[in-house]
């Protein structure tokens, strides 16, 4: 799998929850490109949580949003709204979780109407979480002139899952050193 670079990184204002770099208060996730799905590796810190050690259900569906929304961006190369959003809860997602897995895929798209399907997995490989969301997908040409949408393009050399998990918590663990947050180790 190789890494998408995120285009909207230097546009002014740009601040998504999701998947901004910079925003510190955001879940700052990125998204790699595996044959037709799209994947993202997310280390859950505790002031994700809700309960005692669980992550909180709208971080849990904000993840689960974010990684169908660029499955849309990539293999529909436009922008979309969320029309709906069907989550599956089935299992506990602990912040303890050393990471989480997160892959989408394109079920269908018909006219202006796509169908993307995510699960979320833990570090043990366990689904906990199972989500179907619709999205009402904007003509590129609109979606770029009014919505800034920019195309995402895979970079850098193919990794492997274990490769991307072992980048991604030990990114996490630098930036949490570096602004005093604490994260779970």
């Amino acid at each position: 799998m190789r890494q998408l670079l995120n285009p909207w990184s230097d546009v002014e204002g740009y601040q998504c929850y999701g998947c901004c770099p910079t925003n510190p208060m955001g879940c700052q996730m990125t998204f790699y490109e595996d044959g037709e799905d799209i994947v993202s590796v997310w280390k859950p810190a505790t002031f994700h949580q809700s309960w005692i050690n669980t992550l909180h259900g709208g971080v849990q569906a904000t993840l689960m949003d974010e990684v169908c929304g660029w499955v849309v961006f990539r293999k529909l190369d436009t922008a979309a709204v969320t029309g709906r959003m069907e989550l599956r809860y089935r299992h506990p997602v602990a912040t303890t979780n050393p990471y989480l897995v997160l892959r989408g895929r394109l079920e269908s798209f018909s006219h202006n109407v796509a169908k993307v399907h995510a699960e979320l997995r833990d570090a043990e490989d366990k689904v906990c979480i199972e989500c179907t969301c619709t999205y009402f997908a904007f003509p590129h040409d609109k979606a770029v002139k009014e919505m800034q949408f920019r195309s995402t393009e895979p970079t850098g050399k193919e990794l492997t899952l274990e490769e991307v998990i072992a980048r991604t918590v030990a990114a996490k663990r630098y930036r949490s050193l570096l602004s005093g947050n604490h994260i779970n180790d």
